[in-house]
């Protein structure tokens, strides 16, 4: 990954520091003249867009999209990433308490309560590999193949308790901006500048594919034991977690109804650790008086490895994302996949002199909320 740059600007001065470190061959795609590739990232840093994919005109959208799905995606719950990681077994029934009892397991493989309850903040910088998949009618694993070659490039990610995290992520020539600044969690990317969701603040997908163990311990200690699976021939206890009805309506919009968004962990018997994260999302667009009804299904499977100790944290190093969207209703009938795989290539804990300051939402947001304020005021 690079992550300084030579000063074309001042010959003697020191190298540019980038924001988003990225990977060589990302750099090498940007051309052979290094002033040339210097603008193209300055250009790419300070913009939302940059049409430099080898993506035609016609797949841009489409593909900023998907990558914002896979890239950026939230949990529906508030999780608290400073709370007590451990929750007492008895007055629970038996699916609650083996729940529990895994949860527990899990804490020990990743580290022990007392180290995850030292954690303050942390910082990972990762490569990404993209495809997008195209699907061809007549069902079954064949029918769908990758679009092309692979997108690649890089992302940073601060956080910070509670409730503080940003990421920036650049794909060859899209960037993708998140964060939560404690009150509420905004995202930013090219189809669609600005967008804040609704409070509670709520924890980025990314912390759950195995680089919070915080995160994911305090997620499912109020999961239910479903039964086992295999993945990777690992023998995985299944816990499941179903969203509340209530949250699903205060997170649906005058547009839009939540119909319902499951989660499911999938756990190693052998080692305790998290090897599978998968989460579906159900969302009816509310249709037009005589018109029926349009629905957006979206499924996210994370495969997760290369489990290695940080600082005493045992943090996952690697895995993979299958990113599904299929829309249908109205006579719709359309699918498409994006595929992610990742490496982190550094992960540090309670980082020196990261404050608030850096978390701090666009200016956008405080807009926002002042609109919904005076809509709220008026109806």
């Amino acid at each position: 990954m690079r992550k300084l740059f030579p000063n074309f600007d001042k010959a003697e001065g020191l190298d540019t520091v980038l924001e988003i470190p990225i990977p060589e061959e990302m750099l090498t795609n940007m051309g052979t003249n290094g002033f040339n590739r210097w603008q193209t990232l300055k250009t790419l840093m300070n913009s939302q867009f940059l049409d430099s994919s080898d993506l035609s005109a016609p797949l841009n959208n489409e593909f900023i999209v998907l990558l914002k799905l896979v890239a950026a995606p939230l949990i529906p719950l508030h999780v608290h990433s400073d709370q007590t990681l451990t929750r007492p077994l008895k007055d629970c029934s038996i699916k609650d308490s083996i729940a529990k009892y895994i949860v527990q397991q899990y804490v020990a493989a990743t580290g022990g309560v007392g180290a995850l309850n030292s954690l303050k903040s942390m910082y990972a910088m990762g490569q990404v590999s993209v495809y997008l998949t195209e699907m061809h009618e007549g069902g079954g694993d064949d029918s769908y193949r990758p679009r092309g070659r692979a997108e690649v490039g890089g992302f940073v990610l601060w956080q910070k308790n509670p409730d503080l995290w940003c990421l920036e992520l650049v794909v060859s020539g899209f960037k993708i901006s998140a964060g939560s600044d404690g009150k509420a969690a905004w995202n930013q990317s090219s189809s669609q500048p600005f967008h804040a969701n609704k409070a509670p603040p709520r924890p980025l997908r990314r912390f759950f594919q195995g680089l919070d163990p915080r995160y994911t311990a305090n997620l499912f200690l109020d999961a239910e034991c479903v039964g086992e699976n295999t993945i990777n021939n690992e023998v995985c206890f299944m816990l499941k977690l179903q969203t509340d009805k209530k949250i699903l309506q205060a997170q649906s919009t005058s547009n839009t109804e939540i119909v319902m968004h499951t989660i499911l962990g999938y756990f190693s018997q052998r080692t305790g650790l998290l090897v599978k994260f998968e989460d579906t999302k159900l969302v009816r667009m509310k249709p037009v008086k005589g018109k029926d009804s349009v629905f957006w299904e979206t499924t996210i499977e994370s495969t997760i490895e290369d489990y290695r100790y940080i600082d005493g944290i045992n943090i996952a190093h690697s895995g993979r994302s299958v990113a599904t969207l299929y829309r249908y209703g109205a006579g719709y009938n359309h699918k498409r996949m994006i595929e992610e795989t990742w490496n982190i290539e550094e992960v540090d804990f309670n980082i020196v002199g990261l404050s608030v300051d850096c978390f701090l939402s666009p200016s956008d947001i405080e807009k926002e909320h002042e609109g919904s304020e005076q809509a709220g005021g008026m109806s």
